[in-house]
């Protein structure tokens, strides 16, 4: 009998030690449905299994949006559809959910997970979109508005963690950090091309750092390819400061060129310009964000729109997350969540909460 060799059978590479430590070793990690066991073990003891995301604060945003039966929501920041799964749960029978993610890599994922869970076509739908596209988006669906719309700011745990997309230090890979790697310039070749003076401006405005005049004359112009050249730099610069002051500088950098390869901030604010019209009358948004230049952008849309007449109510003051949510996710530490309520008509007066100190 003849016939096409069948492929030989290859066994899983071996790693060393008792437990694997590389992102690529962790293969019971990616498949949770498999291995669920290994995964309860990694999030009981505080961490995020690789390939996954733990979404934060999510008892506070269903209480915020409080999503209805019916509803027509929209997740800004779809992810790995923590919350949209979560929404979706409340807005069975006749609702609809739209999530928009840029990344090209993780959206497919997701999509395919979310419909492995039951949430058919009918009820939920994925689309590749930048949240500043969102008046597009709702008219690509032909959603007049939006009952719900949440928007997780910052990145995920799953750009995060992977070694290739160059958003951490933590694991040698190249300097890249765009969430789309189809467009744009990676993180290696803005800070190549950026004078120091810019670059000092741009580590001030994205991460508020203390020592920006100083690592921008050492980082300014230099050709660094790993994320690991640019942690070594930055640590190098700032030789003569305490440990603990020389790496949370290193994540202040990373964080600042991520924000600007990205464009999140400018992304944010068209975000909160288009806001009160893709919203229906009564209508409930949530932003979570994760650095104090998003959430002062946040704080002061809300507030216009509440002077405006555009918003109803806003929230008094920021939701934090609670200390055992931090410790069982410690990611969650920096997220503070907004809320505000869409007014039933333009001009419409409401019972109004003002903003409080944060």
């Amino acid at each position: 009998m003849t016939g096409e060799p069948s492929t030989p059978h290859r066994r899983r590479a071996r790693y060393s030690g008792k437990y694997p430590r590389l992102f690529d070793e962790k293969y019971k990690e990616h498949h949770p449905e498999q291995y669920p066991g290994t995964v309860r073990k990694v999030l009981d003891s505080g961490k995020t299994p690789a390939g996954a995301h733990v979404p934060i604060l999510t008892a506070e945003i269903l209480e915020a949006l409080d999503p209805q039966p019916g509803d027509t929501t929209v997740d800004c920041t779809l992810g790995y559809g923590g919350h949209a799964r979560a929404i979706l749960q409340r807005i069975h029978s006749g609702g609809r959910l739209l999530g928009l993610d840029v990344d090209p890599l993780e959206l497919p994922k997701t999509e395919a997970r979310m419909r492995r869970l039951g949430f058919g076509p009918e009820v939920f739908v994925a689309r590749r979109s930048n949240f500043a596209g969102l008046p597009a988006a709702l008219a690509a669906e032909a959603m007049a508005g939006a009952d719900c719309l949440l928007a997780d700011l910052g990145v995920s745990s799953m750009q995060l963690d992977t070694p290739g997309r160059g958003f951490s230090f933590k694991t040698p890979g190249p300097l890249d950090m765009r969430m789309n790697p189809n467009r744009g310039q990676p993180a290696s070749a803005l800070l190549r091309a950026l004078e120091p003076a810019a670059l000092a401006a741009l580590l001030v405005e994205n991460s508020d750092e203390p020592h920006a005049a100083i690592l921008a004359e050492a980082l300014a112009g230099r050709a660094l390819a790993q994320t690991s050249d640019l942690a070594a730099a930055v640590r190098s610069a700032l030789a003569h400061a305490r440990d603990e002051e020389r790496e949370q500088s290193v994540r202040r950098v990373f964080q600042a060129l991520r924000i600007a390869v990205n464009e999140e901030f400018t992304a944010l604010d068209t975000l909160l310009r288009h806001l009160p019209q893709c919203m229906k009358p009564g209508g409930r948004v949530a932003i979570v964000s994760f650095h104090s230049g998003e959430d002062r952008r946040v704080k002061k849309a809300f507030q216009a729109g509440l002077r405006d007449g555009l918003y109803a109510a806003i929230a008094g003051d920021v939701v934090r997350p609670t200390s055992e949510e931090c410790r069982a996710n410690p990611r969650a530490s920096a997220a503070k969540l907004r809320w505000a309520r869409r007014a039933s008509a333009v001009g419409a007066e409401s019972v109004r909460l003002r903003c409080g100190p944060d």
